[in-house]
């Protein structure tokens, strides 16, 4: 019996082109969109600039594909804006916009908190939580403070908190505090974000000698979160995390002298 020459459609093949390409792309526009997310929010690219795609691309050694994924990404947050005649345009960031950015960060971090409570830690992720609370007491018990020692604390302050989001295993969530993330997460923002650091007086502003009082009280808060979720405790890390988030944006409300 004859058999027909012609074979069907390659669809599973075509779909898993498709998805491995999308796999690739993804980590990419994640990159871009931090790189270009910490440089608008530190003034490092200035307030109404023009960001082409092609000009980014090259500078990451990136595709296009990815960059333009990012910029869409950055208009949605309101970071850029987009018009047909001039694309994609950097947009000025106020003071209010950070202010509200800290207060929709602390709502979301502390359910994110209060859900990776519901979901139940493993020994070794407390272990490895217990290890950055550690390692944060470390740096602020040496007693010296500089610009280096402020990133190092920052960087590990950062692993804290995402560690935490990443165990509410919520995905809306952590997409959503994407979108918050509207200023410099390695270091003081009343010095780093040009939007506050306009606002704020130079005493503020200056990197002391030692450990500064809201770095104290933020290592201290960190170690009350890991006990309430220690003893599996939902509301009481959920009220920690939220106070702890606020109380940034209740201290850059008071330094701030002009608004």
């Amino acid at each position: 019996m004859a058999t027909s020459s012609s074979s069907p459609p390659a669809r599973p093949a075509l779909r898993h082109h498709a998805e491995t390409r999308a796999m690739r792309t993804e980590p990419a526009t994640m990159t871009v969109l931090s790189y270009v997310r910490e440089r608008i929010v530190t003034g490092v690219i200035a307030a109404n600039s023009r960001l082409r795609a092609e000009a980014l691309a090259t500078e990451l050694g990136v595709s296009r594909t990815p960059v333009r994924s990012a910029l869409a990404i950055l208009s949605a947050e309101g970071l850029v804006s987009y018009s047909i005649n001039r694309g994609y345009t950097v947009r000025e960031i106020t003071f209010h916009d950070v202010l509200d950015a800290i207060e929709a960060r602390a709502v979301l971090e502390s359910r994110a908190c209060g859900l990776s409570v519901d979901h139940g830690w493993s020994a070794e992720g407390l272990a490895a939580l217990g290890a950055m609370v550690a390692h944060g007491q470390a740096i602020v018990d040496g007693g010296l403070w500089s610009e280096a020692i402020e990133h190092d604390w920052y960087a590990n302050n950062r692993l804290f908190h995402f560690t935490i989001v990443a165990a509410s295993q919520n995905v809306v969530i952590r997409n959503a505090l994407r979108m918050t993330l509207i200023h410099p997460i390695f270091g003081d923002i009343a010095r780093l974000c040009p939007a506050v650091a306009q606002l704020v007086p130079q005493r503020h502003r200056a990197i002391p000698a030692k450990p500064p009082q809201h770095i104290l009280k933020s290592q201290a808060d960190h170690g009350h979160i890991l006990a309430a979720i220690t003893a599996e405790d939902a509301p009481l890390a959920e009220r920690h995390m939220l106070e702890h988030v606020l109380d940034t944006k209740h201290r850059l409300a008071t330094i701030a002298t002009r608004r």
